[in-house]
C-alpha cells in the first residue's frame, strides 16, 4: 500500500515560490518569524493568538545557519530546518511556512508586506524588525505577551541536568 504525503507538507513554501503562494492566501495576512526549535506550549499558544489577528498566518523560519549565528548554543538548532518547517506546517494556525537565511527577516517582511506583523512579548513594538515599514503601509504590529513560562532553552537545560550534563 502507498500512503499519501500528508497535506500539511503543501504548506511548506520555498522563498522563490512565495509570491505565487501569497496571492492565494486570504487577507488580512499575519506574519511572524522565529527559530521554533523544540515546539512547546508557549509556541503553539502564541501562533494560535497570532493567527487570530488575521485570515492567514505566514511563518518565516530561521534557517539552521541563521539559528547558529544567533548564539543560542553550539548544538542548536536541535531539529533541522526541514523538520522544524514540517512540524510547524502541521499546525492548524499556520497557513504557510517559508524560511530566511539572513540575520533578520527584514527582506522577507519586505517581500511579503503583511497586514499584521507579530512577535512574542519579549519584543517591544519599536524593536520588531519591519515594524516601521508595516505601520507606514497602514498595517498593525503586535507584541503578544507570553502566557506560559516555557522556552526551548529551559527545556534543554532540564534535559541536560537530568543527564548530568548541566
Amino acid at each position: 500500500m502507498v500512503y499519501p504525503t500528508p497535506s500539511f507538507e503543501d504548506k511548506i513554501c520555498p522563498p522563490e515560490q512565495l509570491a505565487e503562494r501569497l496571492a492565494a492566501l486570504p487577507r488580512p495576512l499575519v506574519f511572524t518569524n522565529g527559530c521554533f526549535d523544540i515546539l512547546h506550549r508557549g509556541h503553539v499558544t502564541y501562533l494560535a493568538q497570532a493567527r487570530a489577528l488575521g485570515a492567514s498566518l505566514v511563518l518565516g523560519l530561521n534557517t539552521d545557519a541563521s539559528v547558529r549565528r544567533l548564539g543560542k548554543g553550539d548544538d542548536r538548532p536541535i531539529n533541522n530546518e526541514l523538520n522544524r518547517a514540517a512540524v510547524l506546517a502541521a499546525l492548524d494556525s499556520v497557513s504557510l511556512v517559508t524560511w530566511f537565511d539572513q540575520d533578520t527577516p527584514a527582506e522577507l517582511i519586505a517581500a511579503i508586506q503583511p497586514d499584521v506583523l507579530v512577535k512574542g512579548g519579549d519584543w517591544t513594538v519599536d524593536k520588531i524588525v519591519g515594524s516601521a515599514e508595516t505601520l507606514a503601509r497602514g498595517g498593525q504590529v503586535h507584541s503578544i505577551p507570553f502566557l506560559f513560562d516555557t522556552s526551548t532553552t529551559k527545556t534543554l537545560e532540564k534535559i541536560r541536568a537530568s543527564e548530568g550534563q548541566a
